[in-house]
């Protein structure tokens, strides 16, 4: 009976081996909203980390989260870092590149709950008087990731987060103008 307990065990061991070692090198999240707005409407609210907080999924995890504002106040060298309970974790976000009021890239450097570098990417293309966005994000996946990705499918584990992120966005963009969209709350 050992025997048939301990070769079972063996074989699970090797099974999960197998499903880590063919997990993808990376990965890409995304999620597409259409907003009734223009993208210049839109544009500010991503480009400037101050407003984050008005409809980023992630700012409500914390109450008490810690943010340090740096660099450049919008778009390329703008830096926000940030760090929190359990479920906030630490990290830092740096927009790298950016084409108003088109695409924007942030480095996403993630120090806690686990360490990881991603890339951030929305894209706002015009449809009419509405406004497509996509928010992607991938990075390479190290064998931590891959481990994790074998019992939690990052699609799922982010995608949620990205589509309330774009419902905020979308509330927030179709809302009522109070003054200039950009403005820091």
């Amino acid at each position: 009976m050992l025997t048939i307990l301990s070769a079972a065990v063996a074989l699970l061991v090797i099974g999960f081996v197998a499903r880590v070692l063919t997990r993808p090198d990376s990965f890409r999240v995304e999620r597409s909203a259409v907003i009734s707005a223009p993208a210049d409407r839109i544009y500010p609210l991503l480009a400037d980390f101050h407003q984050w907080p008005r409809w980023s999924p992630w700012e409500k995890l914390d109450p008490a989260m810690q943010r340090n504002f740096s660099g450049a106040n919008e778009g390329p060298g703008a830096v926000y870092a940030w760090s929190g309970n359990k479920k906030a974790g630490e990290g830092r976000m740096e927009i790298t590149a950016a084409e108003p009021p088109r695409s924007l890239e942030i480095q996403l450097e993630f120090i806690r709950p686990f360490p990881a570098r991603n890339r951030i990417d929305f894209t706002l293309t015009p449809e009419g008087d509405r406004t497509r966005i996509v928010w992607g994000m991938q990075g390479r996946n190290n064998l931590g990731s891959k481990v994790m990705q074998a019992v939690i499918n990052m699609d799922r584990l982010v995608g949620g987060d990205f589509d309330r992120g774009l419902a905020n966005l979308k509330e927030l963009a179709e809302g009522p103008v109070s003054g200039d969209a950009a403005a820091r709350s």
